[in-house]
This record gives C-alpha cells, sequence and structure tokens, in this order.
C-alpha cells in the first residue's frame, strides 16, 4: 500500500518557523516530482512548492518565496518543507503530494497522483 505521511505541522507564532517532513511507503518516490500544498478553511487547496525528481529545480508560491525551502532526501524516500517568518495566513492544512516520474516541477495538482492526509500549520498574531 503506497502511503505519503506528514509530520512537523503544529502552533507557532508569527515569525517562527516549522519544519515539515513528508515519508513515503510502499513504493520509492525518488525518481518523482514531489510537491507541498495547502488548505485554508473555505478556501480551495493551492500550491506552495515544488522538487523535480533529482532536486535540481524548484518552484513556489510567490508569497512564500524566501520564507520556505522545500528539499528531499532521495535514499529516505522523504521531502521537507523548511517554513520561517510565518505569518497568519500561512495557517492551513499542509498536504505532501507525489506527481510524475523524470518529469520537471508541476504547480497544478492535477499533475500529482498520491496524496498524504495533511498536516496543520497554525500561525498565531
Amino acid at each position: 500500500q503506497v502511503e505519503l505521511v506528514e509530520s512537523g505541522g503544529g502552533l507557532v507564532q508569527a515569525g517562527g518557523s516549522l519544519r515539515l517532513s513528508c515519508t513515503a511507503s510502499g513504493r520509492t518516490f525518488s525518481r518523482n516530482t514531489m510537491g507541498w500544498f495547502r488548505q485554508a478553511p473555505g478556501k480551495e487547496r493551492e500550491f506552495v512548492a515544488a522538487i523535480s525528481w533529482p532536486g535540481i529545480s524548484t518552484a513556489y508560491k510567490d508569497s512564500v518565496k524566501a520564507r520556505f525551502t522545500i528539499s528531499r532526501n532521495n535514499p529516505n524516500n522523504t521531502v521537507y518543507l523548511q517554513m520561517n517568518s510565518l505569518k497568519p495566513e500561512d495557517t492551513a492544512v499542509y498536504y505532501c503530494a507525489a506527481g510524475t516520474a523524470y518529469s520537471g516541477v508541476a504547480l497544478s495538482n492535477i499533475r500529482y497522483t498520491y496524496w498524504g492526509q495533511g498536516t496543520q500549520v497554525t500561525v498565531s498574531s
């Protein structure tokens, strides 16, 4: 059974940091594009960051550039999202997703096949 499990969410004050992790089991995603999305209450799920399968190319939502960093550890089948200088508007459920193999970064959720259950990030003002 293929599974993506996110961890690292929580409650943090504005200006603080969190590091999200996404670990895959059931198969390797070392050659797949990986992404992070988020969904705030009452809003649609939106793209946050993506990384290509060799980890060379990355893409970010404009509002998180210079604050968030996506990275991957392929031997450990894990993807990370380091979030610094968090703002209340970053509050959302964050989802990890696995996309197409041997492809570049993808910003659309339709390019992703496997999804985790999500981890809550709450930023207080």
